[in-house]
């Protein structure tokens, strides 16, 4: 047999000598950790000391006999401790590569705040460099609680614009101002109801308006386009939501069904096949729980021949609209219908959304009186009621 002493800082180092020197089929004799004392023994420098050897004589079996193991039992048993050591080891630096990843994580979350505010320091250098007027505009767009992104969209492109301008007006910013907005919202589609498609479902939460919302658009259906009409009702919840909606069909002349489930809709749909359009008032709940929809979903209808839009009050904060919206993602929502706009001075809740989501906007309402107080937008008289202000 060949044989042959290793010296090296560790079992797994000593390894791969051994398989380099002698190959896979090496058997290590005996191994030990080596001390070696330097300057007065103040200085220690471990090692491990390995033997090793190799028959010369090519092994006709796999396996090595029996009695070859029973000899290396001695062997193998005086160096457990030392490989138990070594295992230990291995499960320390990977604790240690564990917690070199939480690290790693928290690396990237203070470089990502450091980029942040290296951006907001960038942004502040730039914007010391506006001029005063385009400054005093872009407090207007924030009065007017347009989104942070987009103003900083604006204010950018408008800086760009306006930088080899001697004077500068509202006017011209406001010209610049539209024509982004126009490009942000050139996939998404205004107007109201299409008369396409026979059932108008309109959905929302409590409290914005939507009995008196449905009342209007029917009214204007009946009165301007000479259509027949019908309502259905599944907001059992509240007593006064179906008297108030009875009253309404009392004075359009049209009839209205009270449904209770599933089997009760689809009783009323039959019964309203001769007309020409169906309005649909759901129930005012707390959408934020997620049952609500799912409630909704098996009482109505939402497939072909439905539009479907969902009512939001700009008084409402953003941020609880914005949870409202995602809690419809699983409802096909055509367009938004806002309302309430007589008792806010701020419209850019709208902006932000309808170009956050892609959605439409059918309507919005500016009072409570029937048919009057509502609006079929459109891009341009959007424009004149965000810009219909001055600067301040």
């Amino acid at each position: 047999m060949k044989m042959k002493k290793y010296n090296a800082p560790s079992i797994a180092e000593a390894m791969k000598l051994i398989r380099a020197d002698l190959g896979d089929d090496a058997v290590i004799l005996n191994s030990k950790v080596v001390v070696d004392k330097k300057f007065f023994g103040l200085v220690k420098k471990k090692s491990f000391e390995v033997v090793a050897g190799i028959d010369k004589v090519e092994a006709k079996s796999v396996f090595p006999p029996l009695q070859d193991l029973q000899s290396l039992k001695p062997i193998m048993q005086a160096t457990a401790p030392t490989i138990a050591k070594e295992t230990e080891q291995v499960t320390v630096k990977k604790t240690l590569i564990e917690d070199d990843s939480i690290a790693t994580n928290e690396l990237k979350k203070e470089i990502a705040d450091l980029k942040s505010i290296m951006q907001s320091l960038h942004r502040q250098s730039i914007q010391s460099k506006y001029p005063d007027e385009l400054l005093r505009f872009i407090d207007y767009l924030k009065q007017q609680e347009l989104n942070e992104e987009l103003i900083t969209q604006i204010s950018d492109e408008l800086f760009v614009h306006i930088e080899n301008i001697d004077a500068v007006h509202f006017d011209d910013l406001q010209a610049a101002a539209k024509r982004i907005l126009e490009r942000q919202l050139r996939d998404v589609e205004i107007g109201g109801v299409s008369y396409e498609q026979k059932y108008i479902n309109v959905l929302g939460p409590t409290g914005v308006g939507k009995t008196t919302t449905i009342a209007k658009m029917a009214a204007r259906a009946v009165l301007e386009k000479k259509k027949r009409v019908g309502f259905i009702t599944t907001d059992t919840y509240r007593i006064a939501a179906i008297e108030q909606l009875k009253t309404y069909a009392g004075l359009l002349q049209v009839p209205i069904e009270i449904v209770y489930s599933a089997e009760d809709y689809k009783a009323a749909i039959e019964k309203f096949a001769h007309l020409d359009l169906v309005f649909i008032d759901t129930a005012g709940r707390n959408y934020k729980e997620a049952k609500y929809i799912t409630d909704l979903q098996r009482l109505i209808n939402f497939g072909e021949d439905v539009q479907t839009f969902l009512v939001l009050s700009l008084t409402s904060k953003e941020q609880d609209l914005d949870l409202i919206i995602k809690q419809f993602n699983q409802i096909h929502v055509e367009k938004f219908i806002f309302t309430k706009l007589d008792e806010t001075n701020s419209i850019g809740t709208m902006f932000n959304l309808m170009i956050k989501y892609k959605k439409g906007l059918a309507y919005y309402t500016n009072g409570q009186e029937v048919p009057e107080d509502i609006e079929e937008p459109s891009l341009e008289k959007l424009f004149e009621l965000f810009f219909q202000g001055e600067l301040t």
